[in-house]
């Protein structure tokens, strides 16, 4: 017996000249590495070549002349010389055999009455002999493995064991193969060889001498192979036999280890290849091993990651006498080597006895060189991943040198910083490392180095996320007590999901609190640290924001009387897009810090707000002046400081009542000069760099500022922002206009006599973007006045009404103030009154206190309507904002001051709530009733309106200020129906009904309170609301207008009886010629209303029973007329006498005239029904 350890193996240089037929290397081999190739050579020589070339004829001759020398190549001439044929179908004849037998070998037609034994037959006889000797037990060994069910069996066999016959085996060997491919497929004569002694050894010569195998060869004994291979001898010996068939072909080692990895078999393989193979270049950075196993671990392929950390938690449990054999045990070994090949001198206190360290000068370099930091970090992270990921149990030699390697002190460079980040990352997830005082005085004085270099390193490494930020956040979350968050920092860092126990970060928590990071320590440090210049989100890492918000959160600053507001304002104004994501909670947190207390105790333990100076400097020349210095990233994040305080200030009113603290509000001075439309709308196209700002900025306007997030504004802005617009900007050569305000205030006074001039100007300025408009707006709300002269153009007054809208879209609020003031009647003119912002908040009716012309001017009623709409949503806003401020401290005085009085209840809440709701509606109301007021035209304008009527125009200015008015109307009723039943419960002049039922489409909704308002005890509103139910059910003849109908007949029938004379008469004269609606929206009602005209017929008749006229033939006439209503047909001469009579006697008694009204109503009722017909 051999080991095959001392057998000659081929030669990478042997291999690849077989691969790749080069006679002149195989002519440089020597006898030994030659003999080993001669059953591939010889097949070569004698063979019928395919590659009939002049080359490979020379080639051929060249190894003819090569063998002609070698005594072997005669033995191997005899074996090629047998018929086999013959010998192929005794063989399958021999498998037939064994198959019906069952597998045993009590018979055999290969070989037969064996003499002696196995070896000495082999040497005793012929060639053809051998072959079926060799045959015939490679076969047995192929049926037993095919046999075993995948179960490792190591068969004993003379033939592969006997050193002196193993050449003479291996040609037979290769010689079957080559003749009966079919009979012994290669890949399943390489399984076979594995439960044979030296099997490693045939199968490298079998594949030597069949180059062209190599691959699949190798990939069928990994398909075939274990999970874990360092479990099982059969899996160390397919290790083993892979290994030296990849050092006979090294090129291919990366791509067997490949399949490894893809098949998730032999993990000890892939480790084993990695360790023997060598690069030409080698790295100096990142070793191939550290590489190959990072990879494994760290990759994105949870089946590989799952597979590789078996391999290492079941190497570690496998206890060997031979440790050294094991493929973990190489690895971790070689790790190791490679650990402490990189650290510097003075720190490797412990070299391992086995190496050969070069000797270096004992100077003693205590700093990491920087060449070895890159490396030093990727060993880090690895074993990171081998401890945390693959559960690997470091020696106290690992530990040792790992704390060693984690406590040096790298150069300030970026990589540097890297590296004491992981450092100190992989200290907090493995504090088992250290274990001794003295390792925890040599972390204590680590980390003590770490805070005093941390500045250094920042500046000298030019980065923007040090490693100070990460001790300052891991000291404030171990002062907070939040472990799951430095695991997650942790892990976050170190790039990897690691299983870290909160309980095991005790030791560490006591050391950061107690010895190197007191919180006083913390808060004093983190203020000091300088801001990050430009932030934004692509700088990734562990910023100084991190740190402040975390002790903002934990209410630090406060505690121990560190202001912070300089600092988080520094930082608001140095950053840019894309947006950090850190900044917006930042400020959430900074501002609940202004308002609540840290604690209960102490009310006035809170930090600075933001001062309005400083807020003023931000926007500073915004306004179109001149270029502001702050970027728009810093603006809008100080507009969201801005409404964000102010609503949390509103939402902890009462929190704050109860500790008698009230913080100061920003005035509304400083709200009126920044341009939060403006601010707004540049937000709108940064939406992907500004993340959820934009989002969370319309949130707080459409809470606070409601006026500045109406729809019709949005639709306007997409109007000025469409392809059009953009179109025409073409036109524009220069941004930059070649008018000034003051061309444009002296065009504006000749507007009369120089009217095309002032419209040239005008055109030009609608090219300009909103932006670039703003410096005009004063010129060109100040001269808004003279457009109400008469003989303006309107084509001038719909310019500056396009203008207008467009600077509407961004400087609403300053705008509207504008445009108010400059439409004052002459009257308040000539006395200079100025209204401001919050007066029309507190008044939005001053808006339609304007110059009179404005009413009849419908380009400018446009403006004055948008802007009492804005108006009435801005003093809802501020009426809510103003009762949430002062509810609660005015309740806190109260209480105080009727301490010690009995009987004085406190006012309710409720009742402030509705005295608030009434005074909106009585705004609302009022607004709708000037509204209507301003619809009904004087008599001098009626006659005019009429007469063009008359000629056929409809359309007018009143008409289309009528039209405007009740567009705003419709949208004030569909956002609020109870201003709709309060406007008709006041009522408004009857000649409206046919306007407001008409151009208001939300009027319907009146049918829902129409039975109430008839239900009222006045009659002006019974009657109003008749009048109003005849014009709704001829707009909208729906059931429930029939409904309805049906109870406002039923009403008129009970207040039949129960009114006066007087009365009767003032209800049902205005009231009858309702009913002719009624019947033709909906004929079925012809009977009760036909009823109920008899019936008020027969009472007015009682009453002028005494009179001279007989009014009996009328009452008969109406009875006869209501059960045959065909007799309608009567002459149109007749009925037109009645009215006549009726005219006659208008100055007559009441119920004569109403006995009239009555018959007229009927006629009018049936004329109509025919009419239909």
């Amino acid at each position: 017996m051999v080991d095959s350890a001392s057998l000659q193996f081929v030669s990478p240089y042997a291999f690849e000249a077989m691969q790749k037929v080069d006679v002149a290397r195989l002519a440089a081999l020597s006898d030994p590495e030659l003999r080993l190739l001669l059953p591939c050579l010889v097949r070569m020589a004698l063979c019928a070549p395919a590659d009939q070339s002049n080359a490979w004829a020379q080639d051929k001759k060249l190894i003819l002349r090569l063998l002609s020398g070698v005594e072997a190549v005669n033995s191997i001439v005899a074996l090629l010389s047998v018929d086999f044929h013959a010998l192929e179908q005794d063989a399958r004849k021999e498998q037939q055999l064994r198959h019906k037998a069952g597998g045993s070998n009590s018979e055999s037609i290969l070989v037969s009455q064996l003499q002696h034994g196995l070896t000495l037959e082999f040497e005793h006889s012929d060639p053809l002999r051998r072959l079926r000797l060799a045959l015939s037990e490679l076969l047995a060994i192929m049926n037993k493995v095919a046999d075993s069910n995948g179960e490792f069996f190591l068969k004993s066999s003379e033939l592969f064991e006997s050193p002196v016959y193993l050449e003479e085996v291996a040609d037979v060997l290769c010689i079957l193969q080559a003749e009966l491919p079919s009979l012994l497929p290669i890949i399943e004569v390489a399984e076979a060889l594995l439960h044979v002694r030296n099997g490693e050894w045939f199968m490298c010569l079998l594949v030597a001498n069949v180059p062209d195998s190599f691959s699949e060869v190798c990939r069928g004994l990994i398909k075939n192979g274990e999970r874990q291979d360092e479990e099982s001898v059969g899996g160390r010996r397919r290790t083993e036999a892979l290994r030296q068939l990849c050092q006979m072909n090294p090129s291919q080692a990366l791509n067997i280890r490949a399949m490894v990895v893809e098949e998730c078999h032999l993990p000890g393989l892939g480790v084993a290849l990695t360790l023997d193979y060598k690069p030409d270049m080698a790295d100096e950075a990142v070793s191939p091993l550290v590489s190959y196993v990072s990879g494994l671990l760290l990759g994105t392929n949870g089946k590989v990651r799952t597979w590789f950390s078996m391999f290492i938690r079941n190497g570690q449990q496998v206890r060997r006498s031979n440790k050294s054999s094991s493929v973990l045990w190489q690895m971790r070994r070689q790790l190791l080597l490679e650990l402490v090949a990189i650290l510097p001198r003075s720190r490797s206190t412990h070299v391992p006895n086995d190496t050969d360290m070069d000797s270096e000068s004992s100077s003693g370099y205590s700093g990491l060189r920087e060449e070895h930091v890159v490396k030093a970090s990727a060993l880090l992270r690895l074993y990171c991943a081998l401890m945390g990921i693959a559960g690997l149990r470091p020696t106290d030699e690992e530990a040792e040198q790992l704390l060693q390697l984690m406590t040096s002190r790298p150069p300030a460079t970026p990589a540097g910083v890297r590296f004491v980040s992981l450092s100190f990352c992989k200290l907090l997830a493995f504090p088992t490392l250290v274990s001794t005082p003295e390792q925890e005085q040599l972390m204590v004085m680590w980390l003590s180095w770490m805070i005093k270099e941390e500045e250094y390193f920042e500046s000298a490494a030019g980065v923007s996320a040090s490693f100070g930020e990460m001790l300052l956040l891991v000291a404030m979350y171990f002062h907070s007590n939040q472990l799951s968050a430095i695991i997650e920092l942790v892990c976050s860092t170190l790039g990897m999901k690691i299983a870290i126990k909160p309980s095991s970060l005790s030791k560490m928590k006591t050391i950061f609190t107690q010895e190197i990071f007191t919180e006083q320590v913390v808060t004093a440090h983190a203020v000091r640290v300088a801001v990050t210049n430009n932030l934004s989100a692509n700088i990734t890492g562990f910023l100084p924001i991190h740190c402040i918000y975390q002790l903002l959160r934990s209410r630090a600053f406060t505690k121990h009387k560190v202001s912070i507001k300089d600092w988080i304002f520094r930082q608001l104004c140095e950053t840019t897009t894309p947006l950090h994501t850190q900044l917006l909670p930042l400020i959430d947190v900074y501002i609940n810090s202004i308002l609540t207390p840290a604690s209960k105790t102490n009310p006035e333990a809170t930090n600075q707000p933001i001062t309005e100076q400083e807020i003023l400097n931000v926007f500073q020349g915004l306004a179109g002046v001149a270029r502001s210095q702050y970027t728009i990233t810093t603006q809008l994040l100080i507009l969201y400081y801005i409404l964000s305080y102010e609503e949390a200030l509103l939402a902890n009113t009462k929190t704050l009542a109860l500790m008698q603290k009230k913080p100061k509000s920003y005035s509304p001075a400083l709200m009126d000069q920044i341009p939060i439309k403006h601010l707004i709308r540049q937000a709108q196209g940064l939406q992907q760099e500004l993340g959820g700002l934009h989002s969370a900025l319309l949130r707080l306007l459409a809470t606070n500022y409601p006026h500045l997030c109406m729809v019709e504004d949005w639709i306007s802005e997409e109007e000025v922002t469409g392809t059009l617009p953009l179109l025409r900007k073409m036109l524009l050569t220069s941004s930059s206009c070649k008018y000034s305000q003051t061309q444009l205030r002296e065009a504006f006074q000749n507007v009369l006599s120089g009217g095309p001039g002032l419209l040239r100007i005008l055109e030009h300025l609608t090219l300009l973007s909103a932006g670039d408009l703003i410096p005009y707006a004063e010129a060109l709300t100040s001269s808004m006045g003279l457009l109400l002269e008469d003989g303006v153009s309107r084509r001038i007054i719909q310019t500056v009404n396009k203008l207008w809208m467009v600077l509407n879209t961004v400087m609403p609020r300053k705008l509207w103030v504008m445009t108010v003031n400059a439409l004052q009647p002459l009257v308040k003119l000539l006395r200079q009154q100025r209204y401001t912002q919050n007066d029309l908040m507190v008044d939005p009716l001053i808006v339609l206190r304007c110059d009179s012309r404005v009413f009849r001017c419908p380009p400018l009623m446009d403006i004055t309507l948008h802007m009492l709409n804005g108006y009435l949503l801005a003093s809802k806003a501020y009426l809510n904002a103003h009762l949430k401020e002062t509810a609660e401290f005015e309740r806190q005085a109260q209480t105080v001051s009727n301490l010690g009085l009995s009987g004085q209840p406190d006012t309710p809440e409720v009742t402030r709530e509705e005295l608030k709701n009434a005074l909106l509606a009585a705004q609302d109301s009022a607004a709708v009733q000037i509204l209507l007021e301003v619809c009904l035209p004087p008599p001098q304008e009626e006659l005019s309106v009429q007469s063009r009527e008359a000629e056929g125009g409809l359309l007018s200015d009143l008409r289309e200020v009528q039209c405007l008015i009740c567009c705003l109307l419709h949208q004030m009723f569909i956002a609020d129906p109870n201003i709709a039943k309060l406007v008709h419960f006041q009522g408004y002049p009857q000649a409206l009904l046919p306007l407001t039922v008409a151009g208001i489409p939300s009027m319907h909704i009146c049918l829902d309170f129409i039975p109430e308002l008839l239900a009222q005890p006045q009659l002006e509103k019974q009657i109003f609301a008749i009048q109003l139910l005849s014009h709704l059910c001829t707009q909208y003849a729906l059931p429930k207008s029939l409904s309805v109908a049906r109870l406002a007949i039923s009403v008129m029938g009970t207040l039949l009886t129960v009114l006066t004379r007087a009365k009767r008469f003032a209800f049902f004269m205005p009231t009858l010629p309702c009913l002719v609606s009624f019947c033709k929206a909906f004929p079925p009602l012809f009977d009760d209303v036909m009823s109920l005209l008899i019936q008020v017929g027969q009472v007015s008749a009682a009453d002028v029973t005494t009179k001279a006229r007989d009014i009996d033939p009328l009452i008969a006439r109406l009875q006869y007329l209501g059960q045959k209503p065909q007799e309608i047909r009567l002459s149109e001469s007749k009925y037109s006498l009645r009215k006549r009579s009726a005219e006659e006697l208008g100055r007559a008694d009441p119920d004569v005239q109403l006995c009239y009204q009555i018959e007229a109503t009927f006629m009018d009722i049936i004329s109509s029904s025919t009419q239909a017909l």
